[in-house]
């Protein structure tokens, strides 16, 4: 295995020297750093912040601008709350406070900022206990109101029929997006448990109570998850209306077998099994972008790659759509017309082509900078060698901030720097939190949709231009981004470098 990843790094470098692929101006690059993987469990303070500074260090230069951070695995916290205990994936004990004491999550949103990332904090809506845990806390949902919960398969989770829980965990976020500086609430694909053979689901007393006319359990578990759905997205957008909300669901909506509309595979399905109806959230607005977790490979005979990602193309435009990618597995396959390559180039060649494609996500942050296969040297040199802004949502709102006003270039004691000021702007909608500089050749044509002339999207108010030998001129192109990544109309200045 190692002797393949050498070779397969020694192909990818030489198809660097091809040039950089057309990229998208707007484009989510993100990464998921979950801890449900015990990566973080009793490493204690000081050795998790530096294990995850080198990861936000590596995922920056790679080029990722979106970083989804698993605060609640199990109705719990990575971040101090009044309302669910500690996680034992950050102390090893439910419960038990980090010492010496720190919030992961208001950590990870400076160290983000810092960085010109957006955090987006991820949520396990209804799971109350994973397999491996065995002892709750006393203030744990589960330990206080056992009766909101059923059990199933070594998982504890909460009855997605009771409405109280609906509401528990609207609260939970209500706290969250009150209390941090987060740019999106991410949740991923646990909606009722996956399906166990001859297990079945423990939810015959609340369906026999509350049906609401239902006469099919299948509708039944899909409308209470659809409420919940909708209840959480507009809890999010009526206290922080910039705040993204978005959904990682399992990779298959329906087969074909199942729905003239479904997919030309044969496996799990998002609909049929977990009861969520993607396509139900993404056409009525209750979600602002979706995710799903395509990790197959081209070419798998239950579930091709391809045949998924030109389906969720297909159907699900009405929001941003960004592909959740398996480094590992990506790098682990060859490419069918090219078997001397994995699969990278082959599917970032549909993620560029399918119009309805606005990111990626990487599963998971530490594989990517592994950087098996030089997956992450080739987005560095090649797909994502460009910065981006993120995928427009102009159904949240369409205003722009103004303008930057002054810009200038200046000589300083740290060089040659292009400075400008902050628009005036009251509101979240009018006021700037970053800008995107451009550059262009003297006598090029100016087109800010062209995503290689981006040079830097950066909440800082000045940019250091590479000067070489003050011969050559280039236009500077400098436009305000609000929270949103909504984009001011651009001040150009000409410089010679």
């Amino acid at each position: 295995m190692n002797y393949r990843i050498a070779l397969l790094s020694i192909v990818m470098s030489f198809i660097v020297l091809f040039g950089a692929q057309a990229q998208k101006k707007r484009d989510m690059r993100g990464a998921w750093i979950q801890c449900v993987n015990g990566q973080f469990e009793r490493m204690g303070t000081e050795k998790m912040q530096q294990t995850l500074t080198y990861q936000l260090d590596e995922l920056q230069k790679t080029g990722v601008n979106t970083i989804i951070f698993q605060v609640r695995p199990e109705c719990d916290a990575l971040y101090e709350s009044d309302i669910e205990p500690w996680s034992r994936f950050l102390t090893g004990v439910q419960g038990k406070a980090p010492s010496p004491y720190w919030d992961p999550l208001k950590w990870m949103i400076e160290q983000c900022h810092k960085r010109d990332m957006e955090l987006h904090a991820w949520i396990n809506p209804y799971r109350a206990k994973t397999k491996g845990t065995s002892v709750l806390a006393p203030n744990h949902i589960a330990s206080k109101h056992p009766e909101l919960c059923f059990n199933y398969d070594g998982l504890t989770i909460l009855n997605p029929g009771i409405a109280e829980n609906r509401d528990f965990i609207c609260d939970v976020v209500r706290d969250i997006v009150n209390r941090y500086d987060i740019d999106g609430l991410h949740i991923d694909d646990y909606f009722y448990p996956y399906p166990v053979a001859g297990l079945d689901i423990p939810d015959d007393k609340q369906y026999a109570a509350n049906s609401n006319g239902i006469s099919d359990r299948g509708d039944w578990r899909r409308h209470n998850v659809s409420l919940f759905i909708k209840q959480l997205y507009e809890t999010v957008h009526e206290i922080k209306p910039w705040v993204k909300v978005g959904i990682s669901p399992f990779g298959i909506y329906r087969n074909k077998k199942s729905s003239p509309i479904g997919s030309n595979t044969n496996g799990l399905q998002n609909y049929d099994q977990l009861y969520a109806d993607i396509l139900l959230w993404v056409n009525n607005g209750w979600l602002d972008y979706c995710v799903p977790q395509i990790y197959w490979e081209i070419g798998n005979k239950a579930a091709d790659y391809e045949t998924l990602i030109r389906w969720w193309n297909q159907h699900a435009g009405k929001r941003p759509l960004i592909i959740g990618e398996d480094v590992e597995r990506t790098v682990k396959h060859a490419d069918l017309h090219n078997p001397n390559t994995h699969q990278q180039a082959a599917k970032y060649k549909l993620h560029n082509e399918l119009p309805n494609v606005n990111g990626t996500v990487l599963w998971y942050a530490k594989m990517a900078v592994d950087n098996p296969g030089s997956y992450s040297t080739m987005l560095r040199k090649k797909y994502w060698a460009h910065p981006s802004l993120q995928p427009s949502m102009t159904f949240i709102d369409k205003t722009a901030p103004k303008k930057p006003r002054k810009v200038k270039a200046v000589w300083t004691s740290d060089g040659y720097m292009l400075f400008w000021t902050a628009p005036k702007g009251k509101g979240w909608k009018n006021t700037a939190t970053q800008y995107a500089v451009y550059c262009f050749e003297k006598g090029e044509k100016v087109n800010l949709d062209n995503a290689s002339k981006i040079v830097a999207v950066t909440s800082k108010t000045f940019f250091k231009l590479p000067y070489e030998d003050g011969k050559k001129k280039y236009v500077y192109v400098v436009t305000a981004l609000n929270r949103i990544h909504n984009e001011s109309k651009s001040v150009t200045k000409t410089i010679k470098l």
